[in-house]
């Protein structure tokens, strides 16, 4: 079986963490930029980058919990 190191990230609950951050947050950040009055483009471009962050701080969460082994 192939081991999976994120599996261990906050206590195993990053897995469902990390599926729910993907649907929501870039949700939510569509829905403040557009109360927020932009266009629905940028709305629609600012909620897309939304989503490196998650993939950013897993990235750095793996390095840091591999460095410690």
């Amino acid at each position: 079986m192939i081991e999976d190191p994120s599996d261990e990230l906050m206590d195993g609950m990053w897995i469902f963490l990390k599926r729910i951050l993907i649907i929501l947050v870039p949700f939510w950040v569509y829905l403040l930029a557009w109360s927020a009055g932009a266009p629905i483009i940028v709305a629609a471009i600012l909620a897309g980058v939304s989503v490196a962050p998650i993939a950013i701080y897993e990235n750095l969460k793996l390095k840091e919990h591999q460095d410690e082994k």
